[in-house]
This record gives structure tokens, sequence and C-alpha cells, in this order.
């Protein structure tokens, strides 16, 4: 089975999330990020108002750099420009619709390391900007930097909004129920030393909870350095340390969430998946009779669905195509693996915050279970994921690795799946397989690896 992105042959500047890449080279330089910024003002530029973009940033020390380079470029484009500070994404979609802005702008690369930086875009509903027009803003930044600017008297303004974060905190705190409490329960929270750092735990201790915080002190340079929900160590050591009810792990820029339970053991974002659609089913709010998730998720989640008599719908990978297919079919919850959970009733992408609430929300309901209990809802089958980095080409055209990727769907049969795809930020190759034998699942993605390796060289 292949799971290559959508159009990511024709974009070359745009990937599966936005633009990303290594800070100050590529396409992440000040000089690019302004004409980015400048090709995005002129699509965005609709009507004879004033524009007004929102533009919001996670810790990173780049973004000191790419902030000013784009608004710079939105005002030469004649686009009034508010600057947020340090935001979750979540937040910046929903301040995007909630200021009435034409464009909201997130400076972040989410889980990488602090070196890389990227550039993520809502439009004015909130949701990520489509496909076609991502390749339209290529287009123009090819015409060329200075078509299609303003005269000096249509300049933009540029200006800070001190309020921000206080907005979305009292967003946050609404999506939990009000006639439920966190009081009684203790939460260790890893921001990650990212953009949450400051709202995640106002929310979580305004709501009640007893809140042990990590991962709170950004310097420009450790964000998801050993910590957040790509290094989940920390959080589970520090649950069984101060013996939390649940540990709640956000990626730098708080989109995604990984929780632990009452043990420090991990639980996914599959497993979310299933616990919120259960509640939500339960409780008669469940559109659609199904969730959406990618080709990356569990199929014990999906045995798990069915024997509640719900369905499963799968996308490629990228939280985007998730939001389009639930726009689609009318479903309010999908996600993927990783955290990246969609709950359409509250908001238009991932937030990890929000999801947690609504785990949160389930404890509240009956503290007398453990997150053990209530989150560990099927067996999931033997998965195996390994990268593979590739200097040119399409190692997946080679014929000995073909070869290898047939081979492997005959072993795995019907009892199992095998999922290749390149990655939409790297230059790397991803072979997934799983099925309900480990050893099975081993020597198939040794062998596809294998041969991956050598068609790289």
């Amino acid at each position: 089975m292949r799971g290559d992105d959508v159009n990511s042959a024709k974009r070359e500047i745009f990937g599966t999330d936005g633009v990303r890449g290594l800070a100050n080279a590529g396409a992440m330089t000040p000089a690019n990020v302004l004409a980015l910024g400048m090709a995005v003002g002129r699509v965005f530029r609709r009507g004879d108002h004033r524009h007004r973009v929102v533009i919001g940033k996670d810790t990173r020390l780049s973004g000191y750099m790419i902030e000013p380079a784009l608004a710079a470029g939105f005002t030469a484009a004649g686009m009034d420009v508010f600057l947020l500070g340090p935001l979750p994404t979540p937040a910046m979609a929903m301040l995007t619709r909630s200021l009435r802005a034409d464009l909201g702008v997130m400076i972040s690369a989410s889980h990488n390391p602090y070196q890389d930086n990227g550039i993520k875009f809502f439009g004015p509903n909130g949701f990520k900007l489509s496909d076609e027009t991502e390749l339209e803003i290529e287009r123009l930044m090819k015409e060329g930097p200075e078509v299609g600017l303003v005269p000096s008297g249509d300049l933009g303004k540029a200006q800070r909004m001190d309020d921000a974060g206080a907005r979305y905190i009292e967003f946050a705190k609404n999506t939990f129920p009000k006639r439920l409490s966190l009081e009684g329960i203790r939460i260790v929270l890893d921001c990650a030393n990212g953009a949450g750092y400051k709202v995640s735990p106002t929310v979580l201790w305004e709501l009640g909870a007893d809140v042990i915080k990590i991962g709170v002190e950004p310097n420009g340079t450790n964000i998801n350095q050993n910590c957040g929900s790509t290094a989940t160590k920390k959080m589970c050591e520090k649950v069984r340390e101060y013996r939390a009810d649940i540990g709640i792990a956000l990626d730098g820029d708080a989109d995604r969430v990984i929780i632990c339970d009452e043990k420090g053991r991990v639980i996914d974002g599959d497993q979310i998946i299933a616990t919120i659609a259960y509640a939500m089913n339960k409780n008669g709010r469940l559109k659609g009779g199904s969730v959406v998730t990618t080709i990356m998720s569990n199929m014990g989640l999906e045995e798990y669905l069915s024997k509640i008599d719900l369905g499963l719908e799968r996308t490629k990978v990228g939280d985007r195509y998730v939001v389009e297919a639930m726009r689609e079919r009318g479903m309010n919850v999908g996600g993927e693996q990783s955290g990246h959970i969609i709950l359409s009733d509250y908001a238009t992408t991932g937030d990890g915050l929000v999801t947690a609430l609504q785990v949160l929300a389930v404890l509240a309901e009956d503290k007398n279970q453990k997150v053990s209990d209530l989150c560990n809802r099927f067996d999931p089958y033997p998965q195996i994921l390994e990268s593979v980095r590739y200097s040119e080409g399409d190692p997946l055209e080679d014929k000995a690795v073909k070869q290898a990727i047939a081979d492997g769907e005959k072993t795995l049969g019907k009892e199992g799946r095998l999922v290749m795809r390149k990655s939409g930020t790297e230059p790397l190759v991803r072979a997934m397989a799983e099925g309900k034998d480990l050893k099975v699942v081993r020597d198939v993605v040794d062998s596809i690896v294998a041969a991956l390796k050598k068609a790289s060289v």
C-alpha cells in the first residue's frame, strides 16, 4: 500500500504542514520568508476593506528572525499585522476566526528540534490552506518579490496584541463540561518548553486540577529537547514520582498530545481517539457513526470501533487530510496516532489541550475509575515504523525496493498492513508494517529497509 502525500511532487516549498526547514537556510531565510509573506498577502488581499493577518509563534530562537520578515512581507502587500506572541497553533486557528482576520499564521516547526522552523497558514475560516491555494502562492513567488505590491499610501501597519492568551484560555475552559471539575485530580503537564507553556497550565489550574509542570522554561533552544509528546520519559517518571492520576505531554506548538496513565504507561493517539469516540457516542454526540484517521492508525483501533458498531475512515498522512474528510463526511472526531486529534465541535485543527480536556472529562465523570482502565480500549497489533534517509531521486521506484514491498504485502496477507510513504517535510521514506505476529512484521520491515538503504546510497 502506498501512502504518498497528495500533490507533494508538484509543490516545491509547501510540505504536508505548511513550509518547514532549517532556520536561516533554504526557504527559511529572511529574504525567502519576506517573499513568501508578500505572495501570501497578495492571495488573501480580497476586496476593499482593511485586511488583517494575525501572527503567533512558538518559543524557538529563530522566531525572532522570521516574525519581522513575515510582517514586512504582509505590510508590503497592504495587510495590517497583529503580533500575538507565543501561542499554540490551535489558538491561532481560533483567533483567526474570532478576530475576523483574513489570514492566520503560526511560526513553528511543531515537534522538530529548535534548529528547524516553519510557517503554517490558516484561512479566514480557521482551516489550513488547500493544495490549490499553496500552489497559487508558489506561482506568485516565482513572479518576483516586487510584483503586485501596494502603493506607499496603502501599506499595512503592525502592532502587538496583549490579550490573545487570555482569549484562548477562556475558549479552552469552555470546552470542558461546566457541571464537572478537575478538583482532586493530580496532573503532570509537560509543555515541551513550547508554545503552550503559559496558557496550558493556567487552564488546568483554573478548572481545579493540581498541576505539576515540566517543560515550562523555554530558552529559545530547548523546545522539544528530551520533553514533550515525542519524548515522554520524563513525564512518565514524574507521574510515578508524584503519584499523579494522569500525565499530559504536548508538542512544541501544542497541537498534539500524548498521555500516560497513573502507572506511567504511555497512551497514544489511537487510544485517545477510541476513548473520546466511545464517550461521545454514549452521550449521543458522535456524528456520522465513524471516526477519521490516517493510514498509520493501528488495526486494533479499527477492530475496537467495529465491536461498538462504529466505523473508521482512513486518509493520507497529514492532519489537514483528516480535517477535509471530516468536513466532507459530516464527522466530528478524527486524528492521528501521533496525538494530533481533531474535534470539530470545538476546533478546526488539532488541539492538544482541548483533546486532553475531553479525556479528563471522562475521568472526572467517575473519579473512582483510573486512566489505565478508561484509556486502554484495545490491544494494538504489533506495529513497526522505520525511516530511511535518501539524497536524491525516488527510492520507491527502485526495482529491488518494489520487489521487497510486494514480498512484504504477500507475507502479511489479510491479517496485516504495509504502508510506504515519503515524508512531506524531510527526505525520508517511511516503512510501516503491522500484523498479529511481531516476528513476521519485524522481518518484513527489515527486508524493505535493507532494500531502501541500498537504493539510497
